[in-house]
């Protein structure tokens, strides 16, 4: 074989070696990108189906209901707008309380229930996530804008 020809042979085999491991990191990529919603747009369906996403918003108060195996919790999100109610099976935070701030991980079932594989609380009285507290702004809801992340100290 001449010197062109197995130079060829190993700049197409890299180039091809590269597309492939482009494709495989994209591919992860992609799979693992998840969207924050909130109850409003979850109810207009703009929410995909069939794949994971988050929700934001406030913990309705009244609304949290713990099953009898003491790991299924029903409760219900909103933001003051629109209300989804969520199931999730495992361990609350500490911080979980009706009435503030938490972000679901998870799935809508056909029936209108959002099953969160994951559920997180706020850190503290001082933070809730940006997608959140914009969306509860929106809403009307009378929050202290020192408790939008990012916006501490701004007016």
């Amino acid at each position: 074989m001449k010197p062109r020809t197995r130079r060829a042979i190993w700049i197409v085999s890299g180039l091809a070696a590269l597309g492939i491991a482009s494709a495989l990191v994209l591919n992860a990529f992609q799979s693992n990108l998840v969207f924050f919603f909130t109850p409003s747009q979850v109810a207009a369906h703009e929410a995909p189906s069939g794949r994971a996403f988050r929700i934001g918003g406030l913990v309705e108060a009244g609304s949290v209901v713990h099953e009898k195996d003491a790991l299924t919790v029903h409760f219900r999100v909103t933001d003051t707008a629109q209300t989804i109610p969520v199931v999730f099976t495992g361990h609350l935070p500490d911080l979980f309380r009706e009435g503030k701030g938490v972000v679901a991980q998870g799935r809508l079932m056909g029936d209108g229930t959002f099953h969160a594989s994951d559920v997180l609380a706020k850190h503290d009285e001082n933070y809730m996530p940006p997608e959140a507290a914009e969306a509860l702004r929106k809403a009307g809801h009378p929050i202290d804008k020192a408790a939008f992340a990012g916006q501490k100290g701004k007016s």
